[in-house]
């Protein structure tokens, strides 16, 4: 277990820029919290104790906002990142290496049980912010789902996916889709993902200005507070 931890850690340093320390990403990562809880879940689910298995998965939810159905299955080294909104449902299964963002649905489109209601995704997928991904079809290996995107039909492997309905792009498209701020393509006709792209670029500005802003208020409060003292000094 503790390799398995060490391992998933590892993935998360060396894919995430944001993450500066092992101890950082153990306490600070609900991506990782919410793969363990799937973990107990899960133990509960396949030695048929359906109830604590559901009851465990609520809880993961409550705790860090992404619902994992214990039903589902996970590879290792799985990296949900933000992972606020992301629900993988019951019959949807994640390969080694998967890296998945924030809002994500691996969802279904029938209501027949016993059925494969949920996608599959190979190893190396990455399914970025906000991207649906809806049936019980495979997204193939190393495949990559841009933001946004609608996806209803199988994916080949070293696939790009952009849009709504989600269409794979090749050639220039396809290397300007990997791979700005969450796989936002660039440089493309597609009005909405041309928009996001300008809606992140301005977030991020206005990010730095916030700062820039919150430095500037201390630097007068430092001032402020020093020249109180001095005043008091002189009285």
């Amino acid at each position: 277990m503790f390799a398995r931890l060490r391992s998933d850690v590892a993935c998360i340093l060396e894919r995430d820029p944001a993450a500066r320390s092992t101890w950082e990403v153990l306490t600070c990562y609900p991506g990782l919290h919410a793969i363990y809880v799937h973990k107990l879940a899960r133990w509960f689910w396949l030695r048929g104790l359906k109830w604590f298995g559901r009851f465990t998965s609520h809880l993961g939810r409550w705790l860090t906002g992404i619902e994992i159905h214990p039903g589902a299955k996970l590879g290792s080294c799985v990296f949900i990142d933000h992972g606020m909104g992301v629900v993988i449902g019951e019959t949807a299964e994640v390969g080694d290496g998967c890296t998945i963002y924030q809002g994500v649905t691996l969802g279904g489109t029938t209501l027949f049980r016993g059925t494969k209601r949920h996608p599959t995704l190979g190893d190396g997928v990455v399914v970025c912010a906000v991207a649906k991904i809806l049936g019980g079809f495979t997204v193939g290996e190393g495949a990559r789902i841009g933001s946004n995107s609608v996806v209803v039909k199988e994916v080949p492997p070293g696939a790009t996916v952009v849009g709504i309905p989600g269409r794979i792009v090749e050639g220039k498209d396809a290397e300007a889709a990997r791979f700005a701020a969450y796989a936002v393509v660039q440089e493309q006709s597609d009005p909405y993902a041309k928009a996001i792209q300008q809606l992140v670029e301005h977030s991020q500005e206005l990010e730095r200005a916030l700062r820039q802003l919150q430095a500037r208020m201390a630097e007068v409060e430092r001032d402020a507070e020093a020249s109180r003292r001095d005043l008091r000094a002189v009285k």
